[in-house]
């Protein structure tokens, strides 16, 4: 099992960890900054002893990371994991926007339903499924997720069950969602929201998010 400090440090992007298992181009760390996709947020870029990574994809509570090259370093060596912070941080904020966006429009709309989701660092969505179109609401759910966000409120993040890695962020007077991301300190931090709507065929919505400079 990987030891995932991304969790307990989200702002951490540099790690001096063990190897624990090596298999041609893949290896494992002991413990790791490197988020793997997974929710939706796409993984983490960086390097392992200054190899780039290409690919990070969770194995149960394992995280195993392809090198670009077969490494020079063994099971047992001490290695350097770097991450590209400004990546990580454009994640988080873009993460945390669509949770918030998402839990303001649940409180609007009683029975819609989450399909899908996606976090990159340019921006992040979500799918509906919902028999009408959500853009007569749509500035109105800017308006009110920006409000929170302005607030500068504590969001906290813990384990719910720390043996099957499920966690959770919280917002006190506002919601507290299972979500295994990464995530910011305070809701401030994301900035400014702008909202999009697609339709994406019948009976399905989607919201692109945006933070404008």
């Amino acid at each position: 099992m990987t030891e995932k400090l991304f969790w307990t440090s989200p702002y951490q992007t540099e790690l001096t960890s063990q190897v624990s298992w090596i298999v041609g181009n893949d290896v494992e760390l002991h413990q790791t900054i490197f988020y793997a996709e997974s929710g939706g947020q796409e993984s983490d870029k960086g390097t392992i002893n200054g190899i780039p990574v290409v690919l990070a994809t969770k194995h149960g509570k394992r995280i195993i990371y392809t090198l670009e090259r077969q490494p020079d370093f063994k099971v047992g060596d001490t290695v350097v994991t770097q991450i590209d912070w400004q990546r990580r941080y454009a994640l988080m904020k873009l993460h945390f926007a669509a949770e918030v966006v998402l839990e303001t429009f649940y409180q609007h709309f009683t029975g819609m339903i989450k399909v899908g989701a996606h976090i990159s660092q340019d921006k992040s969505r979500i799918d509906f499924e919902w028999p009408e179109s959500i853009a007569p609401i749509l500035k109105e759910i800017e308006i009110e997720a920006q409000a929170l966000l302005d607030s500068d409120l504590i969001i906290a993040s813990d384990f719910a069950d720390e043996a099957n890695e499920k966690r959770y962020w919280r917002v006190d007077g506002f919601a507290q969602v299972a979500c295994g991301g990464t995530h910011l300190k305070r809701t401030s931090e994301v900035g400014c929201l702008q909202l999009k709507r697609k339709n994406i065929g019948k009976g399905k919505e989607r919201v692109e998010i945006r933070l404008r400079a």
